[in-house]
């Protein structure tokens, strides 16, 4: 298992709540999440900045 730190940008969301859930998805294509943060917010461009933390499985070799 490895683990990564990723930036990523999602669009703002009406709610927290489905905020939560966009980046939780978000991240989830990159691996499996340890701890994410909005770290920055564009509001003209309604973007929010997210840095997270992820592990990923290791590719066995032989």
């Amino acid at each position: 298992m490895t683990t990564h730190f990723i930036t990523a940008e999602i669009d703002l969301q009406e709610s927290p709540l489905a905020l939560q859930r966009e980046v939780e998805a978000e991240l989830q294509k990159r691996g499996e999440p340890l701890r994410w943060a909005v770290t920055a917010v564009d509001l003209e461009r309604q973007k929010a900045v997210v840095e997270a933390i992820v592990t990923q499985a290791e590719a066995v070799t032989r």
